[in-house]
């Protein structure tokens, strides 16, 4: 869940670690990549979020676009999802993730070192049941992101889509056909839940 913040990087130890909210490795804190403006979903957030996609979570296919600190695909995993890719281009990030999957013996959780836009732009041979999106704040990359996964084969009639942007951007730019189920605002942060 990488996202830049306006702001200054938080302070030492401000976000130098994510704990796992529930399910099989729940309570367990792991290393976040000391990156600026890389933060977390905070852990209200998420409690809300997995709320939300405990009908759609046990044996999903998790797809995780601009991962970050892995948070979301991490606490999926931990609640029983079957698999989950991870999409993240910054280096360090993408380290921390592997070492984290690594330490928990979860090998059903993959790491890409990649750039989500070019990534998504290749067809999908099997589509997700639950994709997160948590693009960079305020880089007008959600649209493009959205649309690349509807034309490249990486939705079925079923898949659920998690949103967390920016505040301000409302309406959000999805796909006209894309339904809203769920909406809340924390802070600076509105979050979504969609299904196609």
């Amino acid at each position: 869940m990488a996202r830049k913040a306006s702001g200054k990087p938080s302070a030492r130890g401000g976000s130098g670690q994510i704990r796992i909210i529930a399910g099989d490795w729940r309570g367990r804190k792991l290393p976040v990549a000391d990156l600026p403006g890389l933060r977390p979903t905070s852990d209200r957030v998420r409690e809300t979020v997995f709320n939300w996609l405990a009908p759609y979570i046990p044996g999903a296919r998790v797809l995780d676009c601009f991962s970050g600190t892995g948070a979301l695909s991490l606490e999926a995993l931990s609640r029983g999802a079957k698999e989950a890719v991870m999409l993240e281009m910054a280096t360090p990030a993408v380290k921390t993730l592997k070492s984290n999957l690594s330490l928990l013996k979860a090998d059903n959780g993959q790491v890409m070192g990649t750039n989500t836009l070019q990534f998504l732009s290749k067809p999908c041979p099997e589509p997700f049941d639950v994709i997160f999106l948590d693009p960079p704040f305020r880089q007008g990359m959600l649209e493009e992101t959205c649309r690349l996964l509807q034309d490249n084969g990486y939705l079925h009639e079923q898949t659920i889509l998690y949103i967390e942007v920016e505040k301000e951007l409302n309406p959000l730019p999805i796909p006209q056909d894309w339904q809203l189920l769920k909406s809340k605002q924390a802070g600076q942060v509105s979050f979504n839940l969609l299904s196609v």
